[in-house]
C-alpha cells in the first residue's frame, strides 16, 4: 500500500513522525506493507518515508513573512504534484501546511478523485477563518477529517465535513517525558537551581520579530533574579549562530541544546515561549509559561484593517478552553515589559501558580486519552482497506 504524505516546518514534520511510526506498527500487525513517500523532514525520514522534499524550515506565518518562501513552496508542490501524477498512492494524507496542502488537495480532487485524501490536524479555520473559501476548500477534497480539538471537529463536521475526533498527538508524545528530577540530573541542573526555558523561534522570521524581545526580557529577569539560567533548545541546528550570537548581545546565562527539548521542558521552573505547539507541551508537563508573538507590523495591519480578522486566543492552551490559562502577548503588547512583569508575577506568587497548574488539567481533560496517534491510523489504514 502506497501513502503519499504532506507536510511541513518543524511541528509538521514532528507529528508526521509520530504517525508514520504508528502505521507501520500497525501495519506490520495487519501483514500489510507500506510504503510511505512524503514531503517533510528528518524526524519523518528517521521514521521510515521517502523525502521527497524537506519542508521543515519551509513555514511562515502572515502575508508578507510568507513571500520569502514563495518559490520554496511552490518548488515542493510541483515536486509532489509531479510523484503523485507518475505514482498514484492508494491514499493521500494532509497534516496542517495549508498553502501547499490546498494546492495539492485541489489536484487530488480534480486529477485523481478515487484516490481518498485525509486531513490530519487541519489549518485552524476554525479559530481564525476570515470567509469560508479555505474552510469549503478542505472540505470539497477531503474524504475524512482527523481533527485533533473538539471544536475542531465541531467546526469542521458543521461545515460539512466527515469527520472523527482523536485527540492532541502530543498527549501520547510527552508519555515518555522525563521527570523533572531525571531530566535535571542529565542536564546537571542542580535541584534548588532557577531554569528557565527560552522557545523563540521555530520558524525564520521569528529570529527577527520575537527573539530580541524575548531575549530583552530574559536580559531583565536576569538582573533581577541573578541565580537564573536559561536553556534553549534549538528547533533547528541553523538557529544556533543566530541565537548564540543574540546569547553575547545580550549578556544571558544560557545554554542552547540540540535534541534534548522533553528534558529542557521537564526540568524548567518556567518558560518565555513563543506561541505554538511547545505551548501544549509544556502545559502537559505542568511549567508554568508566558506566551509571545509578533509579525511584520504592515501584516498585522492588512489583518486587522483589511481582511478584519480577529483570534480569541493565540497560543493553543487558551484556545482549547477559550480562556486565559496563560497570558499572551501578541503585536504591539509583546514588550519587553509586558513580558517580564508577567514573568515575575507568575514566578513569585504561589496562588496564580496552582491556578495555572489547575487550569492546565482542565486543559488536560480536551486533549483527548493517550492512543491518538494509534487511533487516528486506525481510521487511515480503515480507508485502505
Amino acid at each position: 500500500m502506497r501513502i503519499f504524505i504532506s507536510t511541513g516546518e518543524v511541528s509538521g514534520d514532528l507529528q508526521g513522525s509520530m504517525l508514520i511510526a504508528a502505521l507501520k506498527r500497525q501495519a506490520v500487525a495487519a501483514g500489510w506493507e507500506l510504503e510511505i513517500a512524503a514531503l517533510g523532514g528528518e524526524k519523518m525520514a528517521k521514521a521510515g518515508a521517502t523525502i521527497l522534499g524537506n519542508t521543515s524550515g519551509i513555514g511562515s506565518m502572515g502575508l508578507l513573512e510568507a513571500l520569502p518562501f514563495v518559490v520554496p513552496t511552490l518548488k515542493v508542490q510541483r515536486q509532489a504534484i509531479a510523484h503523485l501524477k507518475q505514482y498514484p498512492p492508494d491514499l493521500v494524507l494532509l497534516i496542517d501546511y495549508m498553502s501547499p496542502n490546498l494546492g495539492i488537495g485541489t489536484y487530488m480532487q480534480q486529477h485523481l478523485p478515487h484516490v481518498p485524501v485525509v486531513y490530519y490536524i487541519a489549518p485552524q479555520e476554525w479559530v481564525w477563518s476570515v470567509n469560508l473559501r479555505n474552510t469549503n476548500r478542505i472540505v470539497g477534497f477531503t474524504n475524512k477529517l482527523l481533527a485533533i480539538f473538539p471544536e475542531e471537529a465541531r467546526y469542521f463536521s458543521q461545515q460539512g465535513a466527515k469527520v472523527t475526533w482523536v485527540g492532541h498527538p502530543l498527549v501520547d508524545r510527552m508519555q515518555d517525558a522525563p521527570s523533572r528530577h531525571e531530566a535535571r540530573a542529565k542536564l546537571g541542573i542542580s535541584p534548588e537551581s532557577l531554569a528557565i526555558a527560552l522557545l523563540p523561534a521555530s520558524r525564520h522570521q521569528e529570529l527577527k520579530y520575537l527573539l530580541p524581545v524575548i531575549f530583552q526580557a530574559a536580559q531583565t529577569i536576569q538582573a533581577k533574579l541573578p541565580e537564573v539560567h536559561f536553556w534553549i533548545p534549538l528547533s533547528l541546528e541553523e538557529y544556533r549562530q543566530p541565537i548564540e550570537k543574540a546569547i553575547k548581545h545580550y549578556a544571558l546565562q544560557a545554554t542552547v541544546l540540540s535534541g534534548q527539548q522533553k528534558e529542557v521542558f521537564a526540568a524548567a521552573d518556567f518558560a518565555i515561549t513563543k506561541s505554538g505547539t511547545v505551548n501544549l507541551e509544556l502545559a502537559l508537563l505542568n511549567v508554568p509559561q508566558v506566551v509571545a508573538y509578533r509579525l511584520n507590523p504592515i501584516t498585522a495591519w492588512i489583518a486587522r484593517k483589511i481582511l478584519r480578522g480577529s483570534i480569541p486566543f493565540a497560543s493553543p492552551v487558551n484556545l482549547v478552553v477559550m480562556k486565559p490559562i496563560v497570558p499572551e502577548f501578541l503585536q504591539e503588547q509583546a514588550t519587553p515589559e509586558n513580558i517580564t512583569q508577567a514573568v515575575m508575577e507568575l514566578l513569585l506568587n504561589r496562588d496564580r501558580q496552582q491556578q495555572t497548574l489547575a487550569d492546565y488539567q482542565e486543559m488536560r481533560q480536551c486533549l483527548g486519552e493517550v492512543g491518538v496517534c494509534d487511533r487516528a491510523a486506525q481510521e487511515i489504514l480503515q480507508m485502505l482497506k
